[in-house]
């Protein structure tokens, strides 16, 4: 018999990351994603768990930071920019709403005059509840328990293609560091960029001159820098098809990593065996609620009364329109009901839990055992992509307490340690299941860079230097940090879905110039000097990729 009360638990997985954009551009590609995921994204899910705090509720997720996101957001260039950020929307807003009164659409100029609300609020929060510091605010709800925050690779470098060991881990250890710095403790779990895996084997690098060599599975690495746990899709425990992540960006379903049924749930952890004795749980992302929130063709976030991403007022102008029908041109979209959207949000919300709860029944009928269901998503889903998702999720949390547990993912594993031990194939929560995603015909080239500037690096890291080579070691970090940069997963993917393209292109070939000047600067820094053109170029390099300014050479493996 089902027991009727916490038949089980929910892990929300909100992973939260964007590229280092500071100093980047701005509109429509750079600073301006920053802006756009603090006000949509970040703040409305502060307030949602300040909220349940204020109330006493129940309910905790797990957040992923990625360490180059909390650069970001604790980077007084972001303050500045945020709020000079929103004052312009506001303005805009207000600007909206004069045109639409003198127009006598009272609708319009409603809509308009909740945007200039949305931005104010968002300015008066941002300053005055969170002083300016967004990561503070997290922070302040770790410790509370409220939420769990977990770290991943420093850059979100696709950690399967990194073509060296010392690259895999230094993008964890400084990660990790990063995440020191910021929370004041260790993470316990980790979220791989892309959910990402490759198991140990002797491996090649996939373009460009082939190396062999054995290389470790990615929870050697994981355990070394004792993280207890990761995520993955569920074809990897499960088999089956790959469900596929942002399969409405490509025309055609991939099917990659296809495999026969295992007979493992998702709906349980599973545990890693590791080198020196070390065990890393696992847990898979559930695909019956999961493919309601990400399904292209029946997820919640493309319903008609929600609002329209892609329609704007002009270049860079606000949205006014519901999403009416995914088949319709643009120019046809409805205007936004407000309140048509937040009806459908409640209705959402209540189809998830009752979708949760009958898989949480299930499991429980088939083994007589309380199971796990695990929702990961991309953070910036809720509230940018769809405006409606913060409410969604708060209305989730609340439908759910007293039937089942929402808690964080450590707390979940303290109390179901993993029962059975697993391997898992290679794969990634990506288009096909495996690497096409990031790795193909029109992303070759941005890995023959990679791989190049890995072996330069360590080649220079690893030569000689003298203790009193101050001026070899400034240099050698701004190298470190454009191949961090480099070798962030953001780029072919921007890259394969045509999102960003030039920008992302241009992006890769701007850090393999600078890394490239680096290199010949480094050969030719002599008396530790520079010329003065070069000593202002470098300066100019440090102050736009700022980012980890503790940076250990040490990172990737001992110098000489």
């Amino acid at each position: 018999m089902v027991p009727r009360a916490s038949i089980g638990h929910i892990l929300f997985v909100l992973h939260t990351h964007l590229p280092w954009v500071l100093g980047h551009g701005v509109w429509p590609h750079g600073e301006a994603w920053l802006y756009e995921a603090a006000a949509e994204c970040y703040l409305p899910i502060l307030r949602l768990f300040d909220r349940l705090e204020k109330e006493r509720r129940k309910g905790s997720i797990t957040i992923g930071i990625t360490p180059v996101l909390a650069e970001m957001l604790a980077s007084s260039r972001f303050r500045d920019g945020f709020l000079a950020y929103v004052d312009g929307r506001a303005q805009r807003a207000e600007s909206d709403r004069r045109d639409f009164a003198a127009e006598g659409n009272g609708h319009a100029a409603s809509l308009a005059s909740a945007w200039s609300d949305f931005y104010g609020r968002a300015k008066a929060d941002f300053m005055g509840v969170y002083d300016q510091d967004l990561i503070a605010a997290f922070a302040r709800l770790q410790n509370r328990n409220r939420i769990e925050v977990i770290v991943s690779a420093a850059t979100h470098g696709y950690l399967p293609l990194l073509g060296r060991d010392e690259s895999v881990e230094a993008q964890l250890a400084v990660g990790i560091a990063s995440y020191h710095r910021h929370f004041r403790r260790s993470p316990r779990g980790i979220w791989l960029p892309e959910c990402a895996y490759r198991p140990g084997y002797v491996w090649s690098r996939p373009v460009g001159p082939p190396q062999t060599a054995p290389r470790p599975g990615l929870e050697d690495f994981v355990a070394r820098h004792r993280l207890r746990y990761f995520f993955v899709d569920t074809h990897l425990v499960a088999g089956g098809a790959p469900i596929g992540t942002y399969e409405d960006r490509f025309e055609e379903r991939r099917l990659d990593a296809t495999r026969s049924p295992t007979g493992l749930s998702p709906n349980e952890p599973h545990t890693l065996p590791a080198s020196g004795r070390r065990r890393v749980a696992v847990l898979a992302r559930d695909p019956r609620s999961s493919v309601q929130v990400w399904s292209a063709d029946y997820g919640y976030p493309g319903d008609g009364s929600y609002l329209e991403f892609h329609r704007k007022r002009g270049r860079e102008g606000l949205r006014y329109w519901r999403v009416t029908d995914r088949r319709l041109p643009l120019k046809e979209k409805i205007p936004y009901d407000p309140q048509a959207a937040t009806e459908r949000a409640d209705a959402h919300a209540e189809h998830f839990a009752s979708l949760v709860l009958d898989t949480l029944r299930e499991y429980y009928e088939a083994t007589g055992r309380r199971g796990v269901v695990v929702a990961p998503f991309d953070a910036e889903l809720f509230g940018h992509w769809w405006f409606e998702g913060p409410r969604w999720l708060e209305a989730v949390l609340r439908k759910l307490e007293g039937q089942v547990a929402a808690v964080t993912a450590s707390d979940y594993l303290a109390a179901h340690p993993p029962r059975s031990t697993i391997r898992l194939p290679e794969g990634s929560w990506g288009q096909g299941g495996h690497h096409w995603v990031w790795l193909n015909d029109d992303t070759r080239w941005i890995w023959e860079h990679v791989y190049r500037a890995e072996d330069a690096f360590i080649d220079a890291v690893r030569r000689p230097r003298p203790r009193s080579d101050a001026l070899g070691r400034r240099i050698l970090k701004q190298l470190g940090r454009e191949l961090l940069l480099m070798e962030a997963s953001d780029w072919p993917f921007l890259v394969t879905t045509v999102a960003a393209r030039d920008y992302a292109e241009a992006r890769v070939k701007e850090h393999v110039g600078v890394f490239d000047r680096l290199r010949t600067m480094l050969e030719r820094a002599t008396d530790d000097a520079l010329s003065a053109d070069d000593e202002s170029w470098l300066a100019t390099i440090e102050a736009r990729d700022s980012l980890f300014p503790d940076l250990d050479l040490k990172s990737w493996g001992p110098e000489r």
